[in-house]
């Protein structure tokens, strides 16, 4: 798809506090995840590149290396215990610290509420809430023991805020990562780690369509900017909140969703 081509080059740099710090970006080989390395990688940050897919890890760790990034590839579920110390142990052997962990990766899928089976349900529980939960407590721990502070950063959904119809149990795990974040940002706030969570709206994706398929136009006519978010919008976001200028916010949810949250019902369709 072409629109989801990145030129490197003309990705906008913001923060020049981030350069040379550490960032572990989980499902970061596509999609969204990829749109947050690359915009981290042009800041300067040592990026890791993680997803349970040895092929896609080493094509988008290729990639970045070939714009001068600092990046390794760790294919790893992060859904288990040992795929999070092995994407850990990595980690540290390569750069020796982590300053910022993107939980991104996460099982997609959503379907009725009594056609959703347990397998899924489980699948689900242990990618979207599991996970992110031991990245950070992995992530937390080198953070404080190393005295340097830190971020983390939840990619959430809309799903979390408002239910999608088929929304389960995808939108169930999501707000609970919600919840997540802000207890988290509690607890960690004495070691200045920040924990805060993105919440994308429709972005585009390997997953959706050409942009000129009727069903994508559809869509992007109930947004009210009119548009799908870019895997570098939601980058966008991530970068602002490891930040320097993002120092004094913790526990929060930020809605990057081109106002769908906003409405309370699409154009055309009053309640």
């Amino acid at each position: 798809m072409a629109e989801l081509d990145q030129d490197y080059t003309t990705i906008p740099t913001r923060y020049p506090e981030l350069a040379d710090k550490v960032a572990v970006v989980t499902g970061s080989s596509r999609g969204i995840g990829k749109g947050i390395a690359l915009r981290l990688a042009k800041e300067g940050m040592k990026v890791v590149i993680n997803s349970r897919t040895p092929e896609d890890v080493a094509a988008t760790t290729e990639e970045l290396e070939s714009y001068g990034a600092d990046v390794i590839g760790v294919p790893a579920d992060q859904g288990t215990t040992e795929g999070v110390q092995r994407l850990f142990e990595a980690t540290l052997n390569a750069f020796g610290t982590v300053d910022l962990i993107v939980n991104n990766a996460a099982d997609l899928r959503r379907d009725q509420f009594l056609e959703a089976d347990e397998a899924l349900l489980d699948n689900q529980l242990a990618a979207n809430i599991r996970g992110p939960y031991l990245c950070a407590q992995y992530a937390a721990r080198q953070m404080r023991d190393a005295g340097h502070g830190g971020s983390i950063v939840h990619i959430s959904s809309v799903g979390g805020l408002r239910a999608h119809w088929r929304g389960l149990p995808y939108d169930m795990t999501k707000g609970a990562l919600d919840t997540m974040t802000r207890a988290m940002a509690l607890d960690l706030a004495r070691y200045d780690i920040r924990v805060n969570a993105v919440a994308p709206g429709a972005t585009l994706t390997e997953r959706w369509p050409d942009l000129s398929h009727p069903r994508m136009q559809a869509v992007a006519q109930r947004i009210p900017l009119q548009r799908f978010g870019s895997g570098l919008d939601i980058g966008a976001a991530v970068a602002f909140l490891a930040s320097a200028d993002a120092a004094y916010i913790t526990g929060q949810i930020l809605y990057v969703d081109g106002g769908i949250t906003a409405q309370l019902s699409p154009p055309g369709q009053p309640i």
